[in-house]
């Protein structure tokens, strides 16, 4: 009998599916902080927006265009993978309903109360009625659905109230009115307390004051989510316009996309569903109830009220990054740097290093130029500062900005033009492929005469913020064939065209994919002489079917194989058979994990890379990124007893125990419990020199 082709695979969105349960499951975690759970549950719900806007809109586009594909890791048809994925939605969204319960009734313990309409005093019900119709009312623009008023546009993610009216002849309309406008979301009434509602919920309560003359005979909570799947480069060759209009009209035109999905909260009338759901033209499969508020975007509204010292408990204690023991921040960071490379580990150790480097650099004469491709940062950057500081000192400052990153086009698009306004040369990216790596040359004129180069290449973004969120890994390094490798990336990207070959970094279109495939090919080689034979990866996501396909060989080949893949994997491992050599781990915890690591063959003779690239077949085929190996002994030590420590977490790891099932394995007996991201800031704090918090060092898990 022929062996199932989609046996050891599975779809890329289900697989999705199943990392956002992980992050439910955090939610769901009686052991986090209460607060926490609560923000996990947001991240989950903006997860899954994100999801719906971007996946399931694509899928929305292929049966549109009547392109009903069949999917290579599962055979299932378009239309079967959009019934799947609802299906599967429809599944979590109880357990997402009552957790957020539970969250929402144990913070009363801690007397934050959420107000939902519900249990209100008498003094409290005069309050809300009274701000109503002092602040909300006048500035409400409420809708009655008929020939003379059309359904109106409804905002992406955004909460309304629709309304069933009956007028005196004994017609019934649809009212709708926008919960959004002038007014905070977030209300907080009178009290020694902190009690709160929604705006949505006061004016669900208040609905009939909108509609004075007519008599509302059902109401609903509501909001949609819309397609926004675009791709940028569909219009770019059909105008005589810069990269960066097209893209600000690509942006305007996300908004209006498509709506994929309805979520209904209270009181579900099936009268106001059936008619929402016409004019949006959605089916049932695409309707989603929710006893709880449907758009989360209000929770770090309500930690802003909880600075007080009592809340303390509702949080994870203070971690804070550390500056790294291996660089001294009262000397020069570039003769350093020159003398030996520096590794940087996010969030345990702080990011303040680079920008430092950045600022130097920036004022340095010796410095000729500065080139940097950008794919996010903070809003209020100094990564940008330092840039602009550089360029205005009369420094060539090239910036390769991706004006295609989806959801930061907006930010990405200001600080352009800053950058610009400022003199620095700007590069968008390469037709058909994104510029998704991050890569750093400092040219310089040494004392000699002589250039010299400062490189840096990393697995995260430039983002001050996000460095304090995600693990990321960072190299800084003055090794010559690196930096002349990465001139070659930015001499490429400056004439539009891709590197074709790299005799030190694996760049991605052309090269990164094959020299991982040859390394495998190596230790499959080394496994069938009878040698010991290792392969060891950290990624966000897998999913590339040629990597899948050698993974699935090697493991056949005797190739012991651990990865830590903490999203997307469609690889299904078992117990026996071809992938019985293969250990499939994902971590979900404090920080988001983010750093790419790729180890080739045992210790005693591995080659380890760093990377800004997963194992998608969009970082591999259809986006620029690099892999730089890391030469220096020292921090391949370093990088070994990361991963070796994360492989050893049993606190927040989830094994695949097969058909894509991840669990939390049982803690034996006797055996310490690690959560390695707690004990990665206990080495930064040590390594620089930082007495540990007390809870830090008291920590028993």
């Amino acid at each position: 009998m022929a062996e199932n082709k989609y046996k050891h695979l599975m779809n890329r969105d289900l697989s999705w599916l199943k990392f956002n349960e992980r992050v439910l499951e955090e939610a769901e975690d009686p052991s986090n902080p209460l607060f926490e759970r609560l923000n996990f549950m947001a991240i989950y719900h903006s997860n899954l927006s994100e999801f719906l806007m971007v996946r399931v809109g694509s899928l929305h586009d292929r049966l549109l265009l009547k392109k009903d594909e069949i999917d290579p890791r599962s055979g299932m048809t378009t239309l079967e993978q959009l019934r799947t994925i609802n299906r599967k939605i429809r599944d979590l969204t109880p357990r997402k309903n009552r957790a957020l319960i539970e969250i929402l009734s144990k913070l009363e313990e801690y007397h934050i109360f959420y107000k939902a309409g519900v249990h209100l005093t008498k003094y409290e019900d005069r309050f809300l009625e009274r701000y109503f119709e002092r602040n909300v009312l006048p500035l409400l623009s409420p809708h009655i659905l008929d020939k003379h008023h059309p359904f109106p546009f409804l905002q992406n993610n955004t909460v309304y109230i629709a309304v069933l009216l009956k007028s005196k002849d004994g017609k019934t309309q649809l009212g709708i009115i926008p919960a959004s406008g002038y007014f905070e979301r977030l209300l907080l009434l009178p009290s020694k307390y902190i009690k709160f509602t929604l705006i949505e919920d006061l004016i669900y309560r208040f609905a009939s004051k909108v509609f004075p003359k007519h008599k509302v005979e059902a109401r609903s909570i509501f909001s949609i989510t819309r397609n926004a799947d675009i791709d940028a480069d569909e219009a770019f060759f059909d105008y005589d316009m810069s990269y960066r209009d097209i893209m600000e009209i690509i942006v305007k035109k996300r908004k209006k996309l498509e709506p994929v999905r309805l979520d209904i909260c209270r009181n579900q009338s099936a009268e106001i569903t059936k008619r929402l759901m016409k004019h949006l033209n959605l089916t049932q499969d695409e309707v989603f109830f929710n006893e709880m508020p449907t758009v989360l975007s209000f929770v770090s509204d309500l930690k802003d009220q909880l600075t007080d010292e009592k809340y303390q408990a509702l949080f994870y204690p203070p971690l804070i990054p550390q500056p790294s023991g291996k660089i001294d921040l009262n000397r020069k960071l570039i003769p350093q740097i020159q003398k030996k490379d520096i590794l940087l580990s996010y969030p345990y150790q702080d990011m303040k290093a680079f920008v430092r480097l950045l600022e130097e650099a920036a004022a340095n004469p010796s410095v000729m130029s500065i080139k940097i491709t950008l794919y996010r940062v903070a809003r209020n950057s100094k990564v940008i500062d330092a840039l602009i500081r550089a360029a205005e000192n009369g420094k060539e400052v090239i910036t390769v900005v991706e004006l295609r990153a989806r959801f930061d086009e907006e930010n990405n698009i200001d600080w352009s033009k800053r950058l610009q306004e400022a003199g620095a040369s700007l590069i968008y990216g390469i037709e058909d492929y994104k510029v998704h790596s991050k890569l750093l040359l400092i040219t310089m004129k040494k004392r000699d005469g002589e250039l010299g180069f400062i490189t840096q290449i990393g697995t995260g973004n430039y983002n001050e913020n996000t460095a304090k969120l995600y693990t990321d890994l960072s190299l800084i390094t003055a090794d010559e064939d690196i930096a002349l490798n990465a001139q070659d990336v930015f001499k490429n990207l400056c004439m539009g065209s891709l590197v074709e070959n790299s005799d030190i970094l694996m760049v991605s279109p052309l090269t990164l994919k094959q020299s991982v495939l040859r390394y495998i090919d190596q230790e499959i080689l080394m496994a069938k002489s009878g040698a010991p034979a290792e392969l060891t990866f950290k990624v966000n996501s897998l999913n590339d079917l040629d990597i899948i396909k050698k993974l699935i060989a090697a493991s056949d080949a005797g190739v012991k194989i651990r990865m830590i893949i903490r999203g997307i994997c469609c690889l299904n491992v078992e117990a026996s058979g071809k992938t019985r050599n293969i250990d499939i781990s994902s971590i979900v915890g404090r920080y988001l994990e983010h750093s790419r690591v790729y180890l080739f063959g045992p210790k005693e003779r591995q080659k380890i890379y760093i990377s800004s690239a997963d194992f998608m077949s969009r970082n591999t085929e259809r986006r620029v990124e690099v892999a730089v190996p890391i030469l220096d002994p020292d921090l391949k030590r370093e990088i070994n007893d990361l991963i070796d420590l994360q492989l050893k977490d049993n606190v927040k790891t989830r094994h695949q125990v097969g058909k894509g099932v991840y669990q939390k394995l049982p803690v034996l007996k006797g055996v310490p419990r690690i959560d390695s991201q707690i004990e990665l800031f206990k080495r930064a704090y040590r390594e620089a020199g930082t007495p540990l918090p007390t809870w830090l060092k008291n920590r028993n898990l």
